[in-house]
């Protein structure tokens, strides 16, 4: 056995790894250390990331610090094997993804994804965008790169990069909450309050293997959604623009169920009560409809998908006006919403406060001596 694997080794998280579950990344570079052995380092917290303990299910970030335990004898590898090649994407799913495309460029590329094709691959996905980004190389010279993700069962608008740089550029454009998401959605019932803010923490359920997101006013990571109501179907059901100004996991579905309005055909977290009679579908109403974000190039890029043909027939069904969804103007967050601009702003107003002060010393003192 190496010395390597006799003792503790430590990794960054690379730009190309960004976003990924930790025990994906260990089948990317650690192939010799099974599910299992991860899953036992995690248990027992051998395994840490960025000095914190860590289940294999959670996502990583780019520029952590991976600490992986020595593997055990009967682990090591005998010889470092080289990794597979990917075979060739057929020539059909070569025309499907590229059929999502709505934007191109030096940088980035834009898709519209359609629901029930998973982001990432997982237990029992088989088939996924990850799997698929080989048919949208075109001129590049690697694959693009995801930057952030979709639900499975969520459409819409879906940004990869086409390079290590734009990858990093834009996920800290995400990471800093400085991209602007815009959703469409329809929603059981009609909220009282047509235009409002859910403030709510989020958490893993426990129980759920990390697949389930709820509420947790004590041990949960803060979670804010916007929410504006664009037209209702009286008290039954109504259209929604939504806004996150957080990027939890499920973030919108449980906030819309945790205030009593969950998204249609969202069984997941509003049971039963998620689904419409009528000859509403039974799929899920969440949709990605616009992006805005910077581009490495300086300027700003803001692309809207259309939503599928399930979500359209609803719409059509509930008699709404489909002119009205991009009615309401795209309001950039107060300054003071966001953390830089939370920092920006407790700085003035402590300027401003030591200038009042300065000015009430000198009126007290009848100014400066001449």
């Amino acid at each position: 056995m190496s010395a390597a694997a006799q003792e503790a080794r430590s990794f960054t998280v690379a730009e190309d790894d960004h976003g990924i579950r930790l025990d994906r990344w260990f089948r990317r570079h650690m192939p010799e250390a099974s599910f299992n052995i991860v899953s036992r380092w995690a248990r027992t917290g051998q395994l840490r990331v960025d000095g914190k303990r860590i289940a294999p299910g959670d996502r990583i970030e780019a520029g952590q610090v991976i600490r992986v335990p020595p593997l055990e004898p009967a682990a090591a590898p005998a010889a470092a094997k080289p990794k597979k090649a990917r075979p060739p994407l057929p020539p059909e799913e070569v025309e499907f993804v590229q059929s999502l495309v709505l934007h191109r460029d030096r940088a980035a590329i834009v898709i519209d994804k359609p629901p029930g094709l998973a982001t990432q691959g997982g237990t029992k996905t088989e088939r996924h965008l990850d799997g698929l980004l080989d048919g949208l190389q075109f001129e590049a010279e690697g694959r693009p790169k995801l930057v952030h993700r979709l639900d499975k069962d969520t459409s819409g608008v879906l940004l990869l990069a086409r390079s290590a740089g734009s990858a990093a550029f834009f996920s800290k454009s995400f990471s800093s909450r400085s991209a602007r998401k815009l959703y469409w959605a329809l929603v059981v019932g009609v909220p009282s309050i047509e235009d409002g803010m859910i403030e709510l923490p989020l958490a893993k359920q426990p129980g759920t293997g990390g697949e389930k997101m709820h509420v947790d006013e004590k041990e949960g990571q803060p979670a804010r959604t916007r929410y504006r109501v664009i037209e209702r179907a009286g008290n039954a059901a109504c259209w929604v623009e939504l806004q996150p100004y957080t990027g939890r996991t499920h973030q919108l579905r449980v906030h819309m169920a945790a205030i009593g309005h969950p998204i249609v055909g969202d069984g997941k977290y509003g049971g039963q009560d998620a689904y419409l009679t009528g000859g509403i579908s039974r799929k899920l109403h969440l949709h990605a409809r616009r992006l805005r974000i910077d581009h490495p190039d300086g300027h700003k890029l803001d692309i809207s998908a259309e939503p599928p043909k399930h979500f359209e027939e609803s719409i059509a069904h509930l008699g709404f006006d489909r002119a009205a969804g991009d009615a309401l103007p795209f309001d950039e967050p107060k300054y003071s919403e966001t953390p830089e601009g939370k920092r920006k702003a407790a700085t003035a107003a402590a300027k401003a406060r030591r200038k009042e002060r300065t000015g009430e010393r000198r009126a007290r003192g009848g100014g400066r001596p001449a």
